[in-house]
């Protein structure tokens, strides 16, 4: 009994010190509900082998709800949490004048969202063309259009065959840097980011391996004609599965290191992607779009892997905070790096979304 007396006055401690401060602060709260009724004909493009023709009728992953907080003119942050209750951001930001600093979780410089497909979650053509490496822990610095952030490393895992272990030794975190200009007729973005990986043999006979190198790079804009809007973006990059680039369709690939005498051959990407649209006015806003991604592992004999997406969909607004977007799209997965055909997926549907 005492221990709970304890326990309640502790608590109601913390709430009258908690309390004034929430009052003190802006607090923003918002939801999004997303759901996902498609209908997806899954062809491996193999003989004799019939394809899958699935319906997909499902709450989508990236629901959210989440807060924007201000406590005064120079403190705020944010949480955003998924439709499973787990994190997807929490950051705090410092304003200090010229420029703002960030420390947690959110959207690194490098991702930028130029598609509004929503196919797979809301695809958005990322991993096909799309460079996207997802919301990680960071300290952020911007100022005026410029961001440079360093990120938590991203470390693979090379258990080989025959068995020789690495111990991974993350001597610095990623570095990510972004710019970007924006008017009411056009803008711009350019990215880049790096990392360095050591790997020290756990096997006493063998060597350790060299260091694993990974970057991006890359650009793109867009341009406004009235109602008619038209975005492009390209990227190179080396080792983008040790840098943590989003795979949805097992088309980037790591570096690979020789057991026997630990070097490295590292792996180069690239894609691209280009999207159309038309605005009818305040009632819906019609787009189409290309995604293309390429994997060339650098190995002899190695044939390059290669993924393209397109889409049309059309964003019918139905009320403030409610759309619906019908979409149809293919994806082509073409063949992999053994030439084995990996076939496609055409799909069709729509998305139902209401913020709230």
């Amino acid at each position: 009994m005492k221990k709970l007396f304890i326990l309640i006055v502790a608590v109601a401690m913390v709430a009258a010190f908690t309390v004034p401060a929430m009052a003190e602060a802006e607090w923003n709260f918002y939801g999004s509900a997303r759901f996902t009724t498609f209908s997806v004909d899954d062809d491996p493009d193999t003989p004799g082998v019939d394809s899958d023709r699935d319906t997909t009728w499902d709450q989508q992953g990236n629901s959210r709800i989440g807060a924007t907080v201000k406590f005064n003119d120079e403190i705020g942050g944010g949480f955003e949490m998924s439709d499973s209750f787990g994190k997807r951001k929490l950051y705090g930001t410092y304003n200090f004048g010229a420029g703002q600093l960030l420390i947690g979780q959110t959207y690194t410089p490098a991702d930028y969202f130029y598609s509004n497909s929503v196919y797979d979650g809301d695809g958005d053509l990322l991993g096909v063309g799309q460079f996207y490496s997802g919301r990680l822990p960071m300290i952020q610095l911007k100022v005026a259009g410029f961001k440079v952030a360093l990120v938590k490393p991203n470390v693979e895992d090379y258990t080989q065959v025959p068995a020789v272990n690495y111990d991974a030794d993350t001597v610095f975190p990623k570095i990510e840097l972004s710019y970007g200009f924006k008017t009411d007729m056009f803008f711009f973005d350019v990215f880049g980011g790096y990392q360095v990986v050591e790997y020290e043999s756990t096997t006493a006979a063998l060597p350790d391996a060299d260091d694993v190198e990974s970057y991006i790079l890359g650009g793109g804009g867009g341009v406004n004609f009235g109602p008619v809007f038209i975005k492009a973006m390209a990227h190179i990059s080396q080792n983008a599965g040790d840098y943590g680039s989003y795979n949805p369709h097992d088309v980037v690939d790591s570096a690979s290191i020789s057991p026997a005498t630990g070097n490295v051959e590292d792996n180069d990407g690239m894609g691209y992607l280009g999207v159309v649209g038309f605005k009818l006015g305040d009632a819906a806003t019609i787009e189409g779009g290309y995604g293309y991604q390429e994997n060339d592992t650098g190995i002899a004999g190695d044939k390059e892997d290669e993924t393209s997406q397109y889409y049309v969909n059309c964003t019918i607004n139905i009320a403030p905070g409610f759309f619906i977007v019908p979409e149809v799209g293919k994806i082509d997965r073409d063949k992999d790096e053994n030439n084995a055909d990996e076939g496609d997926i055409t799909y069709f549907g729509a998305k139902w979304q209401i913020n709230f």
